[in-house]
């Protein structure tokens, strides 16, 4: 979620706070207690989190740093978690400090993997081969949940009694077999490559894949970012807590919703805006459009929707919806116009998204296995005592 404008607080009035020497202050940033960025102003200072300050002090007791919301539909209040992972400034996000949008120009999957798993230059996916026996299935998404599935099974021993170096092999031969399940065995070739190979998609094009896979790649906490960090409080593998964090996604209805969507507005190629009224009077609303958690609009779909060259009866579903709703077009639109322009298989958006969102998923088992807060619920029991009618 967007961060207060009083998060980031400079040098003396974190040392003020803390009530510490400035060695100490280091000392918690380097221990990842205390998180820290450049100043924008000034690159040579630093600023500090005034809620981890509030956190260790214990002089906030309404802090607000990343706290989890309920999703829509599901019952419950609010959850605080720490994280290193990922956050949004001033309608920007950011993977450990790196601006999302920039990091997307050049890196690959496996560069964000490293970056989002902290790995600290470990060359995470050096010798991995194919592994040969990979499950079948009907469809991308089945063989997928099939391959980490089975990795959870295999690694069920946890990460608890783990090096470092152990988990962060066990995520990178889990992601590896993932992407394995989807493309196929063929050349060690970069991820989205492999994939672009399996999809039939031109090599000209296949950077759109990439820029995809590295925007996706984590969120701010969701549900399934929170189910992915309690299976890693439980003792699950990062294969297994990954799992719990895939099958907890929901995008079905959305996607298949935007989809329809875009072929309407696309069919309607003498009056494109007509047929987004039509939506916007049929449904109430024109799929794809508008997000509460970024209401100047996702800078990940903009920089998709202008970056990877849509035809124009594409770039029309773009126009026209925001003309007719008034809103910026969301992430998950982005991705849709995506696969329609490179003709990936039906529901290509959604298992690109799963696979990106994999190695977020990884890493939020990782960051909460070696850094995580505990995490602590209580059930409360309010149904029907023994004996009432």
């Amino acid at each position: 979620m967007p961060q207060s404008p009083t998060h980031w607080i400079d040098r003396d009035e974190a040392l003020a706070r803390l009530g510490v020497k400035s060695q100490t202050l280091y000392a918690y940033v380097s221990r990842r207690r205390i998180a820290a960025r450049p100043d924008p102003k000034n690159p040579r200072r630093s600023l500090y989190s005034a809620e981890d300050i509030a956190r260790l002090t214990g002089t906030d007791p309404n802090d607000i740093s990343g706290v989890l919301l309920a999703p829509e539909g599901l019952p419950g209040r609010m959850m605080t978690l720490s994280s290193h992972l990922t956050t949004a400034i001033d309608g920007r996000l950011f993977y450990r400090g790196q601006d999302v949008v920039e990091w997307s120009q050049t890196a690959t999957l496996e560069d964000t993997a490293g970056l989002i798993w902290d790995a600290q230059g470990v060359q995470l996916f050096q010798g991995l081969g194919p592994r040969l026996d990979i499950q079948p299935g009907l469809t991308a998404r089945a063989r997928l949940f099939a391959a980490i599935g089975r990795r959870a099974q295999e690694d069920r021993g946890g990460t608890a009694s783990c090096a470092e170096t152990e988990r962060l092999a066990l995520a990178a031969s889990a992601l590896n077999e993932g992407i394995d399940a989807i493309a196929g065995l063929g050349p060690r070739l970069h991820f989205h490559q492999r994939l672009g190979r399996a999809w039939k998609v031109l090599e000209r094009e296949q950077h759109a894949l990439r820029r995809v896979l590295v925007l996706v790649a984590d969120h701010q906490l969701d549900a399934a970012a929170l189910a992915t960090r309690v299976a890693t409080g439980g003792g699950a593998s990062p294969a297994a807590a990954a799992m719990a964090g895939l099958v907890t996604l929901v995008h079905g209805t959305a996607a298949s919703e935007i989809e329809r969507s875009i072929a309407h507005v696309q069919s309607a190629r003498r009056d494109p805006i007509g047929a987004a009224r039509q939506r916007l009077e049929a449904i109430g609303m024109v799929p794809g459009f508008g997000d509460a958690l970024w209401p100047d609009g996702d800078p990940r779909a903009q920089e998709l929707i202008t970056q990877v060259g849509l035809p124009a009866d594409l770039m029309a579903v773009v126009e026209e919806g925001q003309r007719v709703s008034g809103q910026s077009p969301t992430l998950a639109l982005a991705l849709a116009l995506v696969a329609r322009k490179l003709d990936l298989p039906r529901e290509g958006a959604v298992d690109l998204y799963l696979i990106g969102r994999l190695v977020g998923l990884l890493g939020h088992a990782l960051d909460q296995a070696s850094n995580g807060s505990p995490i602590t619920a209580r059930l409360r029991y309010v149904g029907l005592l023994p004996g009432a009618n």
